[in-house]
């Protein structure tokens, strides 16, 4: 057999994932994603193993529910061919690899570095020198934003080259925010060490990477958090899209002038976050989700008062929606404006909200389904037009669905109250991958053991990772005046993506 197939958050020995030669490793995944938009590349990504590097590549089928891994053994020095050639999703990746390790493709549209890590090959790549596409014309210009913003944002550097008004071109640099979080994993080898940082993976996706990160360990120890830990993390999902959701359409208005929508959309997402701190200690949700334990057990009292919350809630979100989506001045703004096609969506690899704005059905919560999700019965929202009115209907209606799930979710409170000690030390050569699906979309957090059980390799990928292009993509032909709406519409991490 070329590839295992495993089921989300599941943990194997890394020695029952077929080894491949590499032209029989590449030929394997192409094909299974080749012309098949039910299956995507999770992750791809090396494995330091002294003088060479072992490559894991984990295919999601979506169809199936299964993960579908393989590995490839090479040298640093190997010169190999580019899967992105077939698969031009598989572009960042190889980018990311040639990166770390100083591998080289043939056959890959341009190389160039994703993040500047302090470890990198090359460290003669520095971030002030990155190589930009340019366009040699004395009609055209370039225009430079960031890395410092007007704004009190993250810091990224977007560099377009247009014809007047006009965008032809929007090149995106990231790496200003790399902190080395898969390197610190190994390095900070206690539980609670490791479950911080990755609460400080994207400060707007707490639940979401600490499930990630949680369900992984869990993995990797044979331990089962229980059925109330796993109620706590649905409901902590669900309750973070709903206030990220929120946040970002007062944003939507307040870059669209309109005033009215910034204020009360705005004041609608303090409750939802408030209700973290009373739950759990912190408006974000840190402190909340911890790798086997149900750290803060939800009771029915704070289901009456969650109740009462999405009660107050749902009546001025309603109205204020409705006032919204009936505002002229609003919906020229929105409509046709940063379309990506369906056929661009698949090319890139886009997933979560990025991918369902234009007709792609990409939700972790229905395909690899975990938690509590397979009884909720989730089914996804899907746009088809792929401009920022697509994604503003997307982030209403995702509100309008977490609030159903929640629902759903307090009448069945359960009562059991689990509280499991997780074992500083894993298994000794084990493999794990867990899949959620974060407010943005697919995270996926991969991990390995050494020999005496420690941590000894770290991936993350946060939805980010596959979604800028999809921005980039988005601003060509729309005037530059549209990118601060286009921009915000996607709302995607600096911080997940650079590490």
């Amino acid at each position: 057999m070329d590839f295992i197939s495993i089921k989300n958050n599941s943990a194997l020995p890394l020695a029952s994932v077929p080894e491949l030669d590499y032209h029989t490793f590449f030929e394997v995944n192409t094909s299974l994603m080749r012309g098949d938009p039910g299956r995507h590349c999770a992750t791809l990504h090396g494995i330091p193993e002294k003088e060479r590097v072992r490559l894991l590549c984990a295919i999601a089928d979506d169809a199936t529910g299964e993960i579908h891994l393989s590995t490839s053994v090479v040298s640093r020095d190997q010169v190999l061919r580019s899967m992105a050639g077939e698969v031009p999703a598989c572009e960042r990746f190889e980018r990311e690899i040639h990166e770390n390790f100083g591998i080289s493709y043939t056959g890959h549209p341009w190389l160039k570095p994703v993040r500047y890590p302090f470890d990198r090959a090359d460290r003669s790549q520095e971030i002030a020198s990155y190589p930009f596409y340019s366009m040699e014309s004395d009609e055209l210009h370039e225009v430079g934003v960031g890395p410092i913003h007007a704004g009190v944002i993250e810091p990224g550097h977007f560099r377009f080259i247009c014809n007047g008004e006009q965008i032809l071109h929007l090149e995106i640099q990231l790496g200003f925010q790399h902190r080395g979080v898969e390197a610190l994993f190994l390095r900070q080898q206690g539980v609670l060490q490791q479950v911080m940082l990755a609460e400080g993976i994207a400060g707007d996706t707490v639940a979401g990477h600490t499930t990630a990160h949680s369900m992984v360990r869990e993995a990797l120890a044979g331990v089962d958090a229980g059925e109330g830990a796993a109620f706590s993390r649905t409901m902590a999902l669900e309750l973070e899209r709903m206030a990220i959701h929120t946040g970002d359409m007062a944003a939507l208005c307040t870059d669209v002038a309109y005033q009215l929508g910034s204020a009360v959309f705005g004041r609608l997402r303090t409750p939802l976050v408030n209700f973290f701190q009373e739950w759990g200690g912190n408006r974000l949700g840190k402190g909340l989700i911890r790798p086997g334990r149900n750290q803060f057990p939800f009771t029915p009292q704070l289901g009456t008062r969650l109740s009462a919350i999405l009660d107050a809630y749902e009546r001025d979100f309603e109205e204020m929606s409705a006032m919204l989506f009936n505002l002229p001045s609003a919906l020229s703004r929105f409509e046709r404006t940063g379309v990506v096609s369906r056929e661009d969506l698949l090319s890139i690899g886009a997933v979560g909200m990025a991918a369902r704005m234009g007709g792609l059905t990409r939700d972790i919560r229905s395909s690899h389904p975990s938690l509590w999700y397979p009884s909720l019965a989730h089914q996804p929202v899907v746009k088809h037009h792929g401009d920022v009115y697509s994604r503003v209907q997307i982030r209403r209606d995702e509100i309008r669905q977490s609030m159903h799930h929640v629902r759903q979710l307090l009448e069945q409170i359960p009562d059991t109250v689990e509280s499991r000690i997780l074992p500083e030390i894993m298994a000794p050569g084990r493999l794990a991958l867990s899949l959620v699906e974060g407010w943005r979309g697919e995270i996926c957090h991969c991990a390995l053991t050494g020999p005496h059980g420690e941590l000894r390799h770290y991936k993350v990928k946060d939805p980010s990772f596959h979604n800028w292009m999809a921005l980039a993509l988005a601003v060509r032909n729309n005037e530059i005046s549209d990118f601060p709406i286009c921009n915000k519409s996607f709302n995607l991490s600096y911080c997940g993506h650079d590490l």
